[in-house]
């Protein structure tokens, strides 16, 4: 056995033993957060053909693994559940590694699973193996911080550090510039599209190490299992892998560096991209270039159906739009994105209606506060508070509902605080269980006030603690 051979058993080993001893620490069922942020490692400068034994460091390497066993996940095709991970390694990971160095490892069919997209439609995902993650999450660790000061300072998608709440301010600040008009471009299946020939190619211009450009090539031709059958992939890089966001800003950074030469006003997140500019005429000239630019050179197609020039404040950019108020520009909730939250709500206030209010309200509230967090930049706070007022509503509709009885109900209006005459007539008014959520009487038992005692998170006060 050479030398390196021993070297190369001798580390398997040890990464062996330290995802034994990291998974003791912190076992399967445990939230560990472990940031891959780009400033880890400084593997920029590194040699040029070592990229492979980087991505295998062992310290890499657990940061994979803790990240993969943190965000859990679904089953591959071999159906391997995460937390049989780490027991997998012990036994395979030497075989395995020794594949990878040698640039032998082929990766297993993803998974072809499909959910709907809140405008309508479906969004393809391919979910790879537990294994498979873990290696390319390992990949991206390593290329990232290589990859990143690459990437355009307008976009933000997929990035440490960066955000959509950045994005959405950048906007805001292109149109309070004068940048009346916008180019929203909207890219048709960009992860089903992508160019394998034209993504490598970009790809080869950073790394050197042919068995990395090699592994990754496999990674997007591996095939998609769907009803028992493995269909072959020439083009796209389904999202459900740890790799993909990172693929697309590699690609999507032709785009930016083109409109950077041109001089123009834009800013992208990930797929989703608006150009501003000052005419409506200016705007049709840039979307039919751009559009000639990303055909030819890009092989993506613009989904015309989807894209427009037209005024910000018809449009919407990260579920955000914008209003005027005294010549400044203020960012509001894009209705849409209002709509689409309600329907949201709706399937949980639904099952809710055979359990307490305080159940229902313990299920609500991290999805509130979620959404509160995000869109605490609005300055428009009339939609937030019909919101709130909305929400409580569909509460006092559940318990009307429980109630059933008349009886029942005038007794339970008597508690809550109503005279005996009121309360009687509100339980005998005959009237539907929706209007009767909405009514005085209803408003009257249970005030704002009483939702807030039972902790139901209000989303226009939490979104204006965020704001101060």
């Amino acid at each position: 056995m050479s030398s390196r051979d021993v070297l190369m058993k001798t580390e398997a080993t040890r990464m062996g033993q330290g995802i034994q001893e990291g998974a003791g620490r912190n076992p399967a069922g445990t939230e560990v957060r472990v940031e891959a942020g780009a400033g880890a490692h400084s593997w920029t400068n590194a040699e040029p053909n070592t990229r492979m034994e980087q991505v295998l460091e062992r310290e890499n390497l657990m940061r994979a693994y803790q990240r993969v066993v943190s965000n859990k996940g679904a089953a591959g095709v071999d159906k391997m559940p995460v937390p049989a991970l780490k027991a997998h390694l012990q036994q395979h990971w030497p075989t395995l590694r020794e594949r990878l160095l040698s640039g032998d490892y082929h990766p297993q069919p993803i998974r072809r699973i499909s959910i709907p997209k809140p405008q309508g439609g479906e969004r393809i995902l391919g979910i790879p193996t537990v294994q498979d993650r873990l290696i390319q999450q390992a990949l991206h660790q390593a290329l990232s911080p290589m990859l990143e000061p690459t990437f355009s300072d307008h976009s933000y998608g997929f990035r440490p550090g960066r955000s959509a709440h950045q994005a959405v301010k950048a906007m805001q600040q292109h149109i309070n510039d004068g940048y009346h008009w916008v180019v929203d471009l909207d890219l048709a299946q960009f992860f089903d599209r992508v160019n394998h020939d034209v993504l490598m190619s970009q790809l080869a211009r950073h790394i050197t190490d042919r068995r990395v450009l090699t592994l990754i090539r496999r990674y997007l031709q591996a095939g998609m299992l769907e009803g028992g059958l493995v269909s072959p992939r020439r083009e796209g890089t389904p999202q459900g892998g740890p790799l993909s966001p990172l693929l697309s800003n590699v690609l999507l950074t032709e785009l930016d560096r083109e409109l950077e030469c041109r001089g123009h006003r834009f800013c992208r997140y990930a797929d989703d991209c608006n150009i501003y500019v000052r005419s409506r005429r200016s705007g049709e000239r840039v979307m039919a270039s751009v559009t000639r630019y990303l055909e030819r050179s890009l092989r993506l197609k613009v989904n015309t159906g989807k894209s427009a020039v037209d005024r910000p404040w018809r449009r919407s950019f990260l579920g955000y739009s914008v209003s005027w108020h005294k010549k400044q520009v203020r960012l509001r909730i894009a209705p849409k994105s209002l709509k689409a939250f309600m329907a949201k709500l709706r399937p949980l206030l639904k099952r809710s209606r055979g359990q307490s209010l305080n159940t229902t309200i313990r299920s609500l509230n991290p999805v509130l506060r979620g959404w509160a967090n995000y869109y605490h930049l609005t300055a428009s706070k009339r939609s937030v508070e019909a919101l709130d007022g909305w929400i409580r509503r569909r509460l006092r509709l559940i318990l009307w509902q429980q109630w059933k009885r008349v009886r029942t109900r005038a007794r339970n209006l008597m508690r809550l605080g109503l005279t005996e005459q009121r309360a009687w007539m509100s339980a005998t008014n005959g009237r539907g269980p929706w209007w009767n959520s909405g009514a005085s009487h209803m408003n009257a038992a249970l005030p704002k006030r009483v939702f807030n005692g039972l902790s139901l998170v209000s989303l226009l006060d939490t979104m204006v603690r965020l704001q101060r």
